[in-house]
């Protein structure tokens, strides 16, 4: 095969078996992911636990137009486009809160939680000429799902359990690492990098890079976990590609169901700190549930186009330019009695500790990233490969193409369907 193919059409740059590096750098070709993928495709924008009672909001973004995430007085959630209907102005700068509505700044038209507008001042104006229930705030089609919260701009597409497909039998085994609790989000910080939305895509499944970009973080580690994290050489750990882009990579096999527990297993010996505090009031099967699920679950989970859900925390990306990604991580943990807030805070220790602007994991990882892009602007015609262990990736008895967890098997799903979205016109 000549390189040539990678002069045509955005669609033809995905091959099998690699990608044009253009994928990374040519801005007409984001332009075009903007509209044909993240307007046109299911979009995580919210974890219920952070819409948690009628009149919360969350502001965000689908792709790169801004939204309001609100709950209305019934419980029902919205998905709002942040522009006003008047002049165009953002409605709602504020991260997240409490509101009975929202009125933008400069004219002070006033609009419900469901974006239904309410009031004009000085309305003589517009007698005759403008009529409220034409001009409600632009609405997204909104569904969650475990309690992740998607959004779309396709008023037609199938529904988000359809497109989660079997991607929805991992997302609920990661959402048991509550231990017998609901999920909630404990805390998040977000960054950039200079480097195109699809290198961060593709990096939740590469199991190819922990042992050379992590060595740090598993010197820094006790023997028990760096020993868990051990898993280049195990068969056992594998990549499934789910369809529609998700893809799953279990690092740790026996912790891909937290409920497949023989009891056998000991807890490890860094958390008995919290064993002692917790079995103040819960009884030793509770304990040994909520603690055994610390480390969150052993895989990671890549639901295209722009959430993961890594082993403990939520991973979200964010498009800004074709060479430049805001990344947000979002801490979690269970969300129950008082008596959990011990597990709470080992678990933003342990995010912290990698995850964290400080920590070990994610410099590292930015790094790699942000050289990726840097290498990509040298022949941009030249490719991408993403055929590791293309010759030995067969599909597994559910179906799903399956390979060791150091394959490029989740990348690979995730250019087929970015090749599927670029090609529908």
């Amino acid at each position: 095969m000549t390189e040539n193919i990678f002069a045509a059409a955005p669609a033809d740059l995905v091959l099998d078996d690699r990608v044009a590096g253009r994928l990374y750098t040519d801005p007409e070709i984001f332009e075009q992911e903007m509209t044909k993928i993240f307007e046109r495709t299911w979009v995580w924008v919210a974890h219920e636990s952070e819409l948690p009672g009628p009149g919360t909001f969350k502001s965000t973004y689908v792709g790169r137009q801004p939204v309001i995430v609100s709950r209305d007085r019934k419980g029902t959630l919205h998905t709002l486009l942040n522009r006003c209907r008047h002049r165009g102005a953002s409605l709602c700068e504020k991260p997240r809160g409490k509101a009975n509505g929202f009125t933008c700044p400069y004219h002070a038209w006033s609009y419900g939680l469901d974006g239904t507008l309410r009031g004009i001042p000085y309305p003589d104006g517009y007698e005759g000429v403008a009529d409220k229930k034409d001009l409600s705030l632009r609405k997204l089609r909104t569904e969650s799902y475990g309690g992740m919260v998607f959004a779309t701009f396709d008023e037609g597409i199938e529904p988000l359990a359809d497109f989660l497909g079997d991607a929805k039998l991992w997302l609920d085994r990661f959402m048991k690492q509550g231990g017998g609790y609901p999920i909630k989000v404990l805390g998040k910080h977000q960054f950039r990098f200079r480097g195109n939305w699809k290198i961060q895509l593709e990096n939740t499944t590469d199991g190819y890079h922990f042992p050379i970009v992590h060595r740090s973080w598993m010197a820094s580690v006790d023997a028990e976990t760096a020993d868990m994290m051990s898993f280049m050489t195990d068969p056992a750990a594998i990549t499934h590609a789910l369809g529609n882009g998700h893809s799953v990579m279990q690092m740790v096999p026996e912790h891909s169901d937290l409920d497949a527990d023989d009891g056998s297993e000991p807890l490890q010996a860094r958390f008995d700190h919290v064993v002692a505090e917790l079995s103040k009031t819960l009884d030793d099967a509770a304990v040994r549930k909520v603690v055994r699920a610390m480390h969150g679950t052993g895989f990671n989970l890549n639901l295209f186009p722009n959430v993961s859900m890594s082993a403990a925390f939520f991973r979200v990306l964010r498009p800004i330019s074709v060479d430049e990604t805001l990344i947000e991580h979002i801490a979690i943990g269970p969300d129950g009695p008082p008596e959990l807030d011990v597990v709470n805070r080992e678990r933003l220790r342990i995010h912290e500790h990698f995850q964290g602007p400080f920590g070990f994991g994610t410099p590292d990882d930015a790094e790699g990233w942000d050289r990726v892009q840097r290498g990509a602007q040298a022949a941009p015609d030249m490719p991408i490969l993403v055929n590791r262990g293309l010759g030995r990736e067969k599909d597994d008895e559910h179906g799903w193409p399956t390979a060791h967890v150091t394959d490029e098997t989740g990348m690979r799903a995730a250019y087929r369907m970015w090749k599927q979205m670029m090609s529908d016109d």
